[in-house]
């Protein structure tokens, strides 16, 4: 895994748009709402149909051979030297960091290497590389902020949503308990440990509600889908939304959904 500080480019004219399984099955408009975000900040965006999962599963579950196939599948569908912009800091943090892992030493590792360097989650690449300036047209709110562990240990862009909060004179950001405690989700081991995941869930889903804050947001749909299951089962009014989609409401004036 790199763990050399990230030198930022400057801002690119085309990017390539990973949008993550998740996003495309559960919340398009969330990816939309990314794409609206980057074309703001003056990128054109480049969404490749034929993009699928990133391989995280298959190598979180110990099949690296898999996992080596479904990457190398990936990584040759974004032919062209433009960014790639992942919606989520745990597929991020797949192609950044375990991909060089996958195929250090083998046939593909300069492919694998140059293919990372490449990839930036979108709350880094609004922050770092588009240096965007946004201007809240929303009402006053109050929310709290779920940070994946990915994002914040992995990626270590745990900062950058708060960064783009911050700019938004209407939002107030409050305070959870244990902020960089796991939701309990991480993929596959909310399946192969269910009680420890709905144990963990339930602390974090408390710890959410104790803010009283209007509205829950993330960057991440897997720890969305976990919370906000969570939240239903226990009758709880709090459902969150992705960052995107909350940024683009504030920005245009209108009601997150």
């Amino acid at each position: 895994m790199s763990s050399a500080i990230r030198i930022y480019p400057a801002k690119p004219k085309k990017v390539y748009i990973y949008a993550t399984c998740l996003v495309d099955l559960f919340s398009p408009q969330s990816g939309l709402d990314a794409i609206k975000l980057l074309e703001r900040a003056g990128v054109e965006i480049i969404y490749v149909p034929k993009q699928t999962c990133c391989g995280q599963p298959a190598y979180s579950s110990g099949y690296e051979d898999d996992a080596k196939t479904i990457a190398l599948n990936q990584m040759n569908l974004f032919p062209e030297p433009w960014p790639i912009v992942v919606l989520s800091g745990s597929c991020g943090g797949m192609m950044h960091h375990h991909y060089r892992r996958l195929f250090a030493g083998t046939e593909h590792e300069l492919l694998a290497n140059q293919f990372s360097e490449r990839v930036f989650e979108l709350t880094e690449f609004l922050v770092h590389v588009c240096r965007i300036k946004l201007v809240d047209q929303g009402p006053a709110t109050s929310v709290v902020l779920h940070t994946s562990c990915a994002a914040r240990r992995e990626m270590k862009v745990h900062i950058t949503s708060r960064q783009l909060l911050a700019q938004l004179d209407g939002v107030e950001l409050r305070e959870q308990a244990y902020e960089s405690e796991c939701c309990g989700f991480g993929g596959t081991f909310s399946v192969r440990h269910p009680a420890i995941s709905e144990a963990m869930v339930k602390d974090k889903t408390q710890h959410l509600n104790n803010t009283q804050a209007e509205q829950l947001i993330s960057a991440d749909w897997g720890c969305l889908l976990n919370i906000n299951g969570a939240q239903q089962y226990q009758g709880k009014d709090l459902q969150g939304i992705h960052l995107a989609t909350f940024l683009m409401s504030r920005l245009e004036g209108t009601d997150a959904q």
